[in-house]
Formats: structure tokens, sequence, C-alpha cells
């Protein structure tokens, strides 16, 4: 029975802080499906445009989550140390390097000429660049709170977001009520919008209620941060800084592969895509919770509890993806009618989602035990784990019988998803044996 009821409370407390995770990750994700889908009513070109500007903010969020990722494993460990300066530093570094990559990804988009602003941001997109600054400081704020345990700030703020980019979407992407008709200028805007209003209310609640968040009493008085510290988050970090990056190459190479066996392949992938990456912020967001949790009882130098809750979360998360493997298969032949496409390509999207979706336990499992081995400072062994894993494993496989068999590209893809069955085997060995189980502040 106390066996049970310990089971009980982590599970609740995982809970407690995913739910929140899932929802706002859920409504960030949610911004771009809008987006998607209403200015998919003017036409593929539209659609497509959006598209590709889309994937490269994606890169540039990639990056704000990798930089933000190496001080979040200290973070969670001062929390549960209790050692409140240090967590300041942690808060402190991670505006830095937000702010680092705001200066570097604006000027690499602007000063890109024909390589990224031509080709893909046309002029009225490049409203999406005034996006970057707001998304960055909610994620510096957003992460920090989650660090501490509290994770209802932000979502609440994420709902007012997706709200405001709804209602001004419908505004100004269709021209209505008086609004210009602004098209793919309007979707923008409203994106802008929704960012900005998101940042505003995450920031000033927290600072309004800074005598809870205790952290953020004189944040400001300094921004210097130790240097010795300082060089032993960002060396911590950049393994996953990388991870981001090269796990986006990733995807985008396995895209291609499954692009020589047709543009209406990738349609359909595209269309399974968005509504499996609305869902899958599910076991994202456990992850991260497990993540957090394993930290804080690791900086408490509680080892074995830390062990013990690893396992009992991770078997958690498989059960709760195969509630969403249902949902996903439910839902498979509902989703792709919203496209206005081929009937060809709607079957497609059908076929991919509900490919996806019986992997989603696996996918749930992995995040797992991807976060616990980062929890403990392991980021190189994660890196291997995850990005180095695709390129020597993934993506090769998905080459080769891509282009060399005549094999189905739904069964390709299939085989591909499989092969996460061998990081699950190596990473559940690693967390057995307990390699990840250490102090680091």
């Amino acid at each position: 029975m106390r066996e049970q009821t310990k089971r009980t409370e982590i599970y609740k407390r995982a809970l407690f802080l995913a739910v929140p995770m899932m929802i706002q990750n859920g409504i960030t994700n949610m911004v771009g499906l809008v987006d998607n889908v209403m200015v998919g009513k003017l036409g593929t070109e539209s659609m497509t445009a959006v598209s590709i500007v889309g994937q490269l903010i994606f890169v540039f969020n990639l990056a704000i989550f990798g930089g933000i990722s190496g001080p979040g494993i200290y973070g969670a460990q001062y929390y549960g140390q209790r050692n409140e300066e240090g967590f300041r530093h942690t808060f402190r570094i991670k505006l830095w390097i937000c702010l680092a990559c705001v200066i570097i990804g604006t000027l690499i988009f602007m000063t890109s000429g024909e390589t990224l602003i031509s080709m893909y941001l046309h002029g009225e997109s490049a409203i999406m660049l005034f996006t970057l600054l707001p998304f960055s400081i909610t994620q510096v704020y957003a992460s920090s709170l989650r660090e501490t345990g509290y994770s209802v700030k932000p979502m609440i703020a994420g709902i007012l977001s997706v709200i405001v980019d709804i209602v001004f979407n419908y505004l100004l992407i269709f021209g209505k009520f008086g609004m210009p008709r602004l098209e793919v200028k309007g979707a923008a805007i409203a994106t802008l919008l929704a960012r900005i209003v998101e940042c505003v209310i995450v920031v000033a609640w927290a600072h309004y209620e800074r005598r809870t968040h205790s952290f953020l009493i004189g944040i400001y008085r300094t921004m210097r941060i130790p240097k010795e510290i300082s060089i032993l988050m960002i060396k911590k970090g950049l393994p996953i800084f990388f991870n981001e990056f090269l796990w986006a190459g990733g995807l985008a190479a396995l895209t291609q592969c499954y692009s020589t066996k047709g543009l209406e392949i990738i349609a359909g992938l595209t269309i399974s895509n968005v509504i499996c990456n609305l869902l899958n912020v599910v076991f994202v967001a456990l992850g991260s919770a497990v993540g957090i949790l394993s930290g804080q009882t690791l900086g408490a130098g509680k080892f074995e509890k830390a062990k013990e809750n690893a396992f009992h979360l991770m078997c958690f998360t498989c059960f709760v993806c195969v509630g969403l493997t249902v949902i996903l298969i439910a839902f498979s032949g509902i989703f792709p009618k919203v496209y206005d496409t081929t009937e060809q390509v709607r079957g497609y999207g059908q076929k991919f989602i509900v490919i996806t979706a019986l992997f989603f336990p696996i996918q749930g499992l992995l995040n797992s035990l991807y976060f616990t081995l980062r929890s403990g400072g392991k980021t190189v062994i994660t890196f291997l784990f995850d990005s180095v894993f695709s390129w020597v494993v993934t993506v090769p496989v998905a080459a080769v019988l891509c282009l060399t068999t005549p094999l189905s590209v739904f069964v390709i893809y299939a085989i591909v998803q499989s092969l996460d069955l061998i990081k699950v085997a190596i990473g559940y060995g690693l967390i057995r044996k307990g390699i990840w189980i250490s102090t680091i502040v």
C-alpha cells in the first residue's frame, strides 16, 4: 500500500507539471496549425509559403530550446538544493543566450540574400522576425517557472495568445469586420500579436507574484554571472544545443528521402505531421516533467529515490501514449478532410497518421529515457543517443530503402520508425546501470 501511495504521489507531481506544459506546447503548435489551415484556404502557393517560413522559425525555436536546456539542468538541481542564488545565475545566462540567438538569427535572416529572404520570406513574411524576441523572453521565464514546479502561468498566457492569433488571423487574412484583407501578411501580424500578448502576460504575472517566485527578487540588479559557473553551464549545454540542430537536420534529410517517392507523398506527410505534432506535446511534456523531477531529486541528493521514480514515470508515460494512439487512429480519417487537396493526398495523410500513432508509446518511452539521462548532466550521451544515432543509423537506412528498393513508402516509414526500438534498448540499459545519477551543482 505504501509503495502504491508513493507511485501515485510521483504521478500526481508529474501531471501537475506536465499537463500545463502539454496545454502550453499544444497551444504553441496550435498557432502554427491555425495559420496553416486558414492560409490553406487561400490556395496551395500561400500555404507552402507559410509552411517554409514556419520551418525557418522552427529552426530558430530549436536554437532557443537547445540554448536554455543546459542551464535548465542546473536550474532543476539548484532548486532541489534550495540554492536560490545559483538559480538566479541560470536565469541570467538563459537571458544572455537568448539575446545572442535573437541577434544572430535576425542578422542571418536579414543578410542571407537569395538564400533565405528572397526565396522564403518575401517581404510580408519578414514580419515574423519581430516574433523572435518576445518568444525568446517567454521561454526564459516559462522554463524557469517550470523548473521551480510552476507551469500554470505559461499555460494561461498561451491560451490567451492563441485566442488572439485565431481572432486576428480571421480578421486580417480574410479582411473581416472592416479590417484590410492582408492574406499571408495578416497571418504574420496575427502571430506577432499573439507572441507579444503571451510574453507580456508571463513576465508581468511572474513579477507581480515575485514573493512566490522569489528568485525574481533582485534578478536585474546585475546581469553578471561568475565565470566558472558560466563555463560549466555552457559546456554542459553545448551538446544539447547542437543536438537540436542535428536532429532538425535529420528530419529534413528523412523528408528528402521520402520525397523521392513523389510530391504527393510529402503533402500527405505534412498533413500527418501537423496533427501528430499537436499530440506529441503530451509525451514531450511528460518527458520534460520527468527531467525536472529527476533533477530536483538528484539536487537534493536522493539518488535511490530518483532511480525508483524514473522507472515509475517511464511506465506511466507509455500508458498515457497508448491512449494517444487510440485517439490519433480514431481521427486519422477525419483530420485530412480539413485540407483543400486531392483525395489521394488525404489518403496518404491518413496512412501516415496511423503508422505514426502506432509508434507513439515507443516515442513516449524514448522521451522519458532521454530526459532522465539529461537530468543527471549526461548531455554528451544524450547527444550520441539522439542526433548522432539519427544521422548514423536512421537517415542512411531510409536513404537506402527509398533509393534502392521497390518497397512502398509506408512500409519504409514504418521500418524507419521501428529503428527507435534500438535506442529504447540502449537507453533502458543506461538507466538501469544508473550512470546518469549524479549531482552537478
